[in-house]
């Protein structure tokens, strides 16, 4: 069963944070609370930018 729960409730903010950083960078406008009305297309871009950037980051810490 798939859950949306933030499994460190402390990190709610940081994401949020990260997640709009993330839909300016793709051109995705979203606004505080419900964001119902994005296209798939754009719901995928901003969480493909937030794996992408997520990837990069760890690839940086490893190296």
């Amino acid at each position: 069963m798939a859950s949306n729960r933030t499994l460190v409730p402390q990190a709610r903010d940081a994401l949020n944070k990260f997640k709009m950083e993330s839909a300016n960078e793709v051109g995705v406008t979203l606004k505080a609370g419900y964001n119902g009305d994005l296209t798939s297309k754009q719901a995928g871009s901003v969480g493909g930018q937030m794996v992408k950037k997520m990837v990069q980051a760890y690839e940086n810490g490893i190296k």
